[in-house]
C-alpha cells in the first residue's frame, strides 16, 4: 500500500484546473503560474485560453490539457473531433472529453464506442480521459462505461466533470480499480479540495487527480511533510 507521506512527487497526481464560466484572463495566467511553481502533472484551462497557456507553460514540465465536449458532452462526434484536433493544435497534451451520458442511458452503446473511439483516434498520439459523470450513473451503467472505455482505447476513465451534483467517490474509483484490471487508468475529479480527500482516491486507485483546489492540496502536504521531518 502507498505511504503518501513518503512520496516525493504527490504534485504528479495533480491536474491542475480552471474551467468556471466566468474565469478571467488573469486567472488563467495565475493558474498556470501555480502549475508551474508546483510542478503539477497537467494544467487545464478553456480551449479559448490554450494558446496563453502554452506560452507561459513553455519550458517547464507542466502538460496543457483541454476539456472537450464540456460540460455535457452532447456534441456529435464530428464536433468532439474537430475541438481535439483544434485542441492539440493550440498546445494541448492531454485531452479529457465527455461521454454522451444520454447514449449510454439509452443503452446506445455502440454510438458511446464509436464517440469515444473517434476522439481517441483523433487525439493521437496524446492520451485521451474519458469523463463519465458516475453520479448520474447506476452501478450497472458504470461497469458498461468502464468497458466501452478500455475498449475504445481511452487512457483514463475519469469520474466527473465539477459540474454535477456530486463530484468523485471513493466507492467509484475502488470499483474502476478491481474491474479495470490495469487496463485503463483512473483519474479521480470533482469535489476534491483537501490533502486527505486526494490521499485517499489515490490509495484506494486513482492515478490522477483533477481539482481546481491543487495549490491548497498541496500547501497540506507539504505542511505535513514538514511537521514530520
Amino acid at each position: 500500500m502507498i505511504n503518501m507521506e513518503e512520496i516525493n512527487n504527490f504534485n504528479k497526481y495533480i491536474d491542475h484546473t480552471l474551467l468556471r464560466p466566468e474565469a478571467i484572463k488573469k486567472e488563467i495566467v495565475q493558474v498556470c503560474k501555480e502549475a508551474i511553481e508546483y510542478n503539477f502533472a497537467t494544467c487545464f484551462v478553456p480551449p479559448c485560453y490554450l494558446k496563453l497557456a502554452k506560452e507561459i507553460l513553455k519550458g517547464s514540465e507542466v502538460k496543457l490539457g483541454a476539456p472537450i465536449s464540456f460540460p455535457f458532452g452532447y456534441q456529435n462526434t464530428e464536433i468532439k473531433i474537430m475541438e481535439t484536433k483544434k485542441a492539440i493544435e493550440e498546445g494541448a497534451e492531454e485531452i479529457d472529453m465527455v461521454i454522451n451520458i444520454s447514449y449510454l442511458k439509452s443503452e446506445e452503446y455502440d454510438l458511446v464506442l464509436e464517440d469515444i473511439s473517434k476522439v481517441v483516434e483523433s487525439a493521437k498520439p496524446y492520451g485521451v480521459k474519458v469523463i463519465v459523470e458516475t453520479c448520474y450513473l447506476t452501478r450497472e451503467e458504470k461497469i458498461k462505461i468502464l468497458e466501452l472505455a478500455i475498449k475504445a482505447g481511452a487512457e483514463y476513465i475519469k469520474t466527473s466533470t465539477g459540474f454535477a451534483p456530486k463530484g468523485a467517490e471513493l466507492e467509484d474509483i475502488k470499483l474502476f480499480k478491481e474491474l479495470a484490471r490495469d487496463r485503463i487508468k483512473i483519474k479521480a475529479s470533482g469535489g476534491i479540495r483537501s490533502y486527505l480527500q486526494a490521499k485517499n482516491l489515490i490509495l484506494a486507485g486513482a492515478e490522477r487527480i483533477g481539482t481546481s483546489a491543487g495549490v491548497k492540496i498541496m500547501k497540506e502536504y507539504l505542511d505535513l511533510i514538514g511537521r514530520k521531518k
